[in-house]
């Protein structure tokens, strides 16, 4: 065909990587549960040692009481940031272990009067009951512990059962204690506050993209509509008005048919269908059409075999193609050398063709009026919407060819695509009968 152009092979494209999934507040839950397990392990282990050489000097049962109590935490902690459950409940539970297990420390001591030698072992977990009551509880309560638990233990060192150093000495121990546990609680209070702000943003952009959606929705059973009132209703209250003889009554009565089979078939689906149908079948449905359109269209069909396309797309270039096929039955003339035909076509590079075209009065494209539906909405819109593109080829006395091709972005090389007042992509250019053009005639 004149003007016609061939679009590269698209570029197989290699196998999509998942998305990572952003930073959010379950996943900062879960890595800080399982930093703080970890972390659990490595001081207790650390304390271990001294626990056992200062166990002499504790009264037996809480000795017991408190080391299963903390160290049967940390394993609990391990556990449960593993598996992902309870995590938050065991943390609390060292946090208040740890808590009382300081409160304790004096009334636990066999003689309280005796100076300890050496560090309370408690001393090396100070840090993962701050973290693990920064992470369980709530800022305020956390920021409350990370005072408490560091006077508190500042205020054993003073005592001969803490090894009754002097009060600069408890201070530092003290002070230390609060800058490390501050450290861990800011940073988990920053990455809380980022990871609420990206949970927001994403339930935020969730909305605006289901709102979008719906818009979206919105306009396709528009135009959908808009396709369907002209390609039918209108046209056949046309054909009605002009039918006078018996064969162009029962044209009109099959074309009423038509109307409201398409009505009822606009109202039953949706305009994101994903299912598939086959081009054989879309041909058919062409074929069955044209048998009752009253004009002589021959069918041509041309490497179809069983080569699957969207039923959406399928529908839209179904439409357009009647849509097509209706303007040239109305506008290209009638005689002998007025010839009309329909191609369907599907080419190696994945490209699938509707030619409908005829060899009658023509038409100059830019001269549609804007107000006219049949070929900006019922052709041009139809196909854009599904993926598509429609280019129109006429003149006056030379025939028209509408070329329906999907899927594709934007006109192939060597067809100028104009665009005409009623906003349709068109390619304007003499044709005849070697070259078949678009629905000829002004269209509806």
């Amino acid at each position: 065909m004149a003007g016609e152009g061939r679009l590269s092979a698209p570029i197989p494209l290699g196998a999509l990587r998942p998305p990572r999934n952003p930073i959010s507040r379950a996943l900062l839950d879960k890595v800080l549960g399982r930093i703080i397990a970890a972390a659990g392990l490595v001081f207790g282990l650390q304390a271990l040692p001294d626990m056992i050489r200062q166990v002499d000097d504790m009264q037996l049962a809480w000795a017991w009481v408190i080391g299963l109590a903390m160290f049967g935490g940390f394993l609990a902690l391990v556990v449960a940031s593993l598996v992902q459950r309870g995590v938050t409940t065991v943390e609390a539970f060292v946090a208040v272990a740890y808590l009382i297990a300081l409160v304790t420390w004096p009334l636990a001591v066999d003689d309280p009067s005796r100076i300890q030698s050496g560090v309370p072992w408690l001393w090396y977990l100070c840090t993962v009951a701050t973290a693990s009551a920064a992470s369980a509880f709530s800022t305020w309560i956390a920021s409350g512990y990370l005072f408490v638990a560091p006077a508190v233990y500042g205020f054993i060192r003073l005592t001969p059962s803490g090894g009754a150093v002097s009060p600069q000495r408890a201070t530092l121990d003290s002070v230390y204690a609060i800058l490390l546990g501050g450290a861990v609680l800011i940073l988990v209070v920053i990455l809380r506050q980022a990871a609420a702000n990206v949970d927001q943003a994403q339930a935020t952009a969730v909305a605006r993209y289901s709102e979008a959606i719906r818009e979206h929705a919105t306009e396709l059973e528009r135009v959908e509509v808009d396709a369907i009132v002209h390609d039918s209703v209108l046209t056949t209250f046309i054909q009605a008005a002009r039918a006078w003889s018996p064969d162009e009554r029962d044209l009109s009565t099959n074309m009423a048919r038509n109307a409201m089979s398409h009505l009822s078939a606009a109202a039953s689906t949706t305009p994101f269908d994903e299912s598939d149908t086959t081009l054989a079948s879309m041909a058919d449905r062409v074929e069955a059409a044209v048998a009752d359109l009253g004009v002589p269209v021959e069918v041509r069909r041309r490497g179809l075999d069983d080569q699957g396309i969207p039923s959406t797309a399928a529908e839209a270039l179904y439409s357009a193609a009647m849509q097509a096929l209706v303007n040239s039955s109305q506008h290209a003339g009638e005689g002998p050398g007025v010839d009309r035909w329909v191609e369907v076509r599907h080419d190696g590079d994945g490209l699938t063709t509707v030619e409908v075209g005829d060899t009658g009065k023509g038409f100059e494209p830019a001269s549609v009026p804007t107000e006219r539906l049949g070929v900006r909405v019922s052709i041009h819109e139809r196909l854009n919407n599904a993926g598509g593109l429609a280019t129109i080829e006429s003149a006056p006395g030379r025939g028209t060819v509408v070329r329906l091709r999907w899927p594709v972005d934007q006109a192939p090389a060597g067809v100028p695509s104009i665009e005409g007042p009623s906003g349709e992509a068109v390619a304007s250019g003499p044709t005849g009968p070697s070259t078949p053009s678009e629905p000829s005639g002004r269209p509806a």
